[in-house]
Parts: structure tokens; C-alpha cells; sequence
């Protein structure tokens, strides 16, 4: 069993500009892809953990692969390769930006016997997609991509499951979602977000964030 993590570091998070430099922006881009990583890793689900990357990356325990390609032309090529080379072991593809997955989400997702999984994030997006067999599949991402994944799958007759998980579903894009980072994370993004100043604070009765100056 294989997982691939699609990953961009360079103009990272760019809706965070308000709050987070270029450079800071690229080093939360990294420590999130460290939890996502670190969780692949530990769940022992994987003999093959790949980072397909668009910039020259190092980090430890897994293949980078560097491409020029955008998310579905590198991602499809991906798959491609691995059924061109007769390598039709499961593939789950994780968001780089997912840093509240858990070993157990992993291990849930990875044990259903439907062809395709699909873990919805919020508004409609695919944060997590376990493919059993990717000689059958190609994906589709950006806008609301869990439907057109879905379409996708019910065309071709898999058989399709649905994983609703808040570990999953809370992909970090807005400036709203680093409180959900601070108030569940344990990992390399909730200590980025403390050591560069950030704490929960109350906002109209609600939790937000704060920074320090």
C-alpha cells in the first residue's frame, strides 16, 4: 500500500497573507506537511510514503518526487505510472494541509473494502481519497471536487464509501481555521503557531486567535 501527499511550498497558503509572512507562510506549509507525513509513517499502513513536490524538499522516512505539473496532471501521472508498471497496490492521497489527521483516521480509512474512499472537506472539497485499485481511477480536484470524484467513481461502477471525519475535514486555508489547529493539534503546526505568538482568545463569544506583539 502506497500513500502520496501533493504538496506546495513556494506562494504557500497565500489566503493567510494577513497574518503570516511569505516566509512564514512556507514554514506553517511545512510543519503541516510534518504531521501529515509523521501520521502516514506512524500508522504502519504503508510501505511507500511519497511527497510529490514542486519545489526540492528533504524530509525523512519518505520518497520525494519532484514535479512541474499542476495537482491533477502530476497526480494522474502518478497513477499512470504505477498502473503502466503493473503496481496496482491501494493509493490514499492526503492534503498537505490536513495537520489534525490521526493514526486512526488512517487506519479506518485504509481498512474499508470499497474501490474508492472519499474523505469530504468542508464546502465540499477532497481532503482524503483511498483508491484500491489506481489503474481504475483518475481524480479530479479543485472546486467540488468530492462530487466530480464521486461521478467519477459511480460511472465506472466502484463502489464507493464516504469517511466523515472532523480530523479530516479540517483542511487550514482560511484565518479562521489556525483556531481549530490551536485547539485540537499536538504537532509541528500548533507549535509553529505558538512559537510564532499565536494564543486562543475570545472574540464575540466566540474562540479565535491572537497574536502577540
Amino acid at each position: 500500500m502506497r500513500a502520496v501527499i501533493p504538496f506546495k511550498k513556494n506562494n504557500a497558503k497565500s489566503r493567510l497573507e494577513s497574518l503570516l509572512s511569505p516566509e512564514e507562510r512556507e514554514d506553517f506549509a511545512m510543519a503541516m506537511l510534518g504531521d501529515v507525513a509523521e501520521t502516514l509513517i506512524s500508522s504502519g499502513c504503508f510501505e511507500v510514503v511519497d511527497i510529490l513536490s514542486t519545489s526540492i524538499i528533504e524530509y525523512d522516512g519518505v520518497n520525494v518526487v519532484l514535479t512541474e505539473k499542476g495537482l491533477n496532471e502530476a497526480l494522474n501521472e502518478y497513477l499512470e505510472k504505477m498502473s503502466s508498471h503493473s503496481i496496482h497496490e491501494p493509493v490514499l492521497i492526503l492534503m498537505a494541509d490536513i495537520p489534525l489527521a490521526t493514526v486512526r483516521n488512517i487506519r479506518d480509512i485504509t481498512s474499508s473494502q470499497a474501490d474508492i474512499v472519499i474523505a469530504p472537506g468542508r464546502m465540499g472539497g477532497t481532503n482524503a481519497l483511498f483508491i484500491r485499485d489506481p489503474g481504475n481511477f483518475h481524480v479530479d480536484y479543485y472546486g467540488a471536487s468530492f462530487i466530480k470524484h464521486f461521478e467519477i467513481a459511480s460511472r465506472i461502477g466502484l463502489e464507493i464509501e464516504i469517511f466523515d471525519s472532523f480530523n479530516l475535514s479540517t483542511d487550514i486555508d482560511e484565518v479562521a481555521d489556525l483556531t481549530e489547529v490551536l485547539l485540537h493539534g499536538k504537532g509541528h503546526a500548533a507549535g509553529f503557531l505558538k512559537s510564532a505568538g499565536f494564543s486562543l482568545a475570545e472574540h464575540r463569544g466566540r474562540v479565535g486567535i491572537k497574536r502577540q506583539n
